[in-house]
């Protein structure tokens, strides 16, 4: 049963927000000297030993075969590590940081209709229609004008689709977890990660070849993004939902576009256009509505 939020539940969801916010910038300076296909690999790879290792260190075990809840499990590598952390890679090339980090808060909008689909007990009300109406146009304000121009080979126009099928990907993933048959979350994020490992390291010796150390600040981003926010952020996510449960967890989605907005501005300089801020306005307000939940008087 979750209890009140603790201070170390606060500071918990906030450095959570800072590092997930965060990624999106550290991508974008791993992407100077390495493909993309590399540094989604990477990110995969080295976040599958982040949790493996003290996993086998602690002797917690693994899942009993079984065709089921195997099924999710690969399903959910793919859609949740190598699929987006592609898309995202590659999307990156092209478009600002802060596009990125703003189009993953069109996640849990995308959730809606999913869940409505596939989640018993989970039917659209009015206002969680309401909620999806507003992020959905504040998604459209975010992709921008010239979109059409993807079809014709635009790479900016094509980046800010990658950035937002990527969120569309975690948002299946997302609903795949939830169907999936009771697992360890723990032991849970680290299969998904080594599936996604085994799906990028062959395509990444097709793709980018064999990687070449660089050293420095791209070679630090690399095993950063990694290490913290795909190995041990998970920790922190796990610890926190058991402690106060997932719906204090969802306050980490109103923080990742606006850290990832103010890192792509103060540390790499990228210009923020007007829409940024007029559709970071329009998701979150439609996140606060569609997840608003009114409070019930106590029993008498």
């Amino acid at each position: 049963m979750p209890q009140t939020p603790t201070l170390a539940n606060w500071l918990s969801i906030l450095s959570l927000g800072v590092i997930w916010g965060g990624t999106f910038m550290i991508m974008s300076i791993a992407l100077q000297d390495y493909g993309a296909v590399t540094v989604a690999t990477a990110r995969t790879t080295l976040g599958a030993l982040a949790l493996l290792v003290p996993m086998i260190l602690l002797g917690r075990g693994f899942p009993a075969w079984d065709a089921k809840l195997w099924g999710f499990i690969i399903a959910a590598g793919v859609l949740s590590t190598a699929l987006p952390f592609f898309l995202l890679s590659w999307g990156q090339q092209h478009v600002p940081s802060a596009f990125a980090g703003l189009s993953m808060a069109a996640i849990p909008l995308f959730v809606l209709p999913l869940a409505h689909v596939f989640v018993p007990g989970e039917q659209l009300s009015r206002r969680r229609t309401l909620g999806f109406g507003l992020g959905f146009l504040g998604a459209a304000v975010l992709i921008g004008p010239g979109i059409l121009e993807a079809g014709k080979g635009n790479l900016e126009a094509l980046g800010r689709l990658s950035c937002i099928a990527a969120a569309l990907s975690y948002a299946i993933a997302s609903i795949l977890t939830r169907r999936c048959p009771p697992v360890d979350p723990v032991a849970l994020a680290a299969l998904t990660l080594v599936v996604g490992s085994v799906v990028l390291l062959p395509a990444m010796f097709i793709v980018d070849g064999m990687p070449v150390w660089s050293g420095g600040q791209t070679g630090a981003a690399l095993i950063f993004l990694g290490l913290v926010p795909t190995g041990l952020a998970v920790f922190l996510r796990t610890s926190v939902i058991r402690s106060a449960g997932p719906g204090f967890m969802t306050l980490v989605n109103y923080q990742v576009p606006v850290w990832s907005m103010l890192f792509g501005a103060l540390v790499l300089n990228e210009a923020l256009p007007g829409r940024f801020f007029i559709a970071l306005a329009l998701i979150l307000t439609g996140l606060g509505i569609s997840h608003w939940r009114r409070k019930r008087p106590p029993p008498e």
